[in-house]
């Protein structure tokens, strides 16, 4: 490693505190205004559940609610790997939430979106072993979407009332 390598790295952490970076989860930072403050419609199937789960894990379980945030999940798996018999051997499971966060007070929203991505899995094995890669695909989908939720609010968190 050159010296010059060496002093940016130890140089960035003071160039980035004097442009007024803060990290988000460093207190005064983005997320801490949104930990425990956002309750998060309560889930109805596995994919939402998963969902909650996910956000509650980043955001923190909702303990002085600010914010509400409901949710629409759509899921869809589409067949990608097709052998010369014509057997499904790849699902790609793609996904989308559409989001709103809304100010419990004023009931004004003040966030939302849209966000997508997809996961893939195998068909091939046994029977059991399709349907455990398919429960584990939505699994990380779920996850992977709450993370990109999670991302906007941190975003937006400055804008925030």
């Amino acid at each position: 490693m050159s010296s010059y390598s060496r002093r940016f790295i130890l140089l960035m952490p003071l160039a980035l505190a004097a442009c007024g970076f803060t990290p988000a989860y460093a207190p005064g930072g983005g997320a801490d205004r949104l930990l425990g403050t956002i309750w998060v419609q309560d889930p109805t199937d596995k994919n939402g559940f998963d969902l909650v789960e996910r956000l509650e894990e980043r955001l923190g379980r909702p303990e002085n609610i600010r914010y509400d945030l409901t949710y629409t999940i759509t899921t869809e798996a589409v067949g990608v790997g097709i052998t010369t018999e014509n057997q499904i051997t790849r699902y790609n499971l793609k996904g989308a939430v559409e989001w709103t966060l809304t100010d419990r007070a004023s009931g004004a929203r003040v966030a939302g979106g849209r966000v997508q991505n997809f996961t893939a899995y195998s068909a091939t094995g046994s029977t059991v072993a399709g349907l455990a890669a398919e429960e584990d695909a939505a699994f990380r989908l779920m996850r992977i979407l709450a993370d990109q939720i999670t991302a906007r609010l941190i975003a937006a968190a400055a804008s925030l009332p």
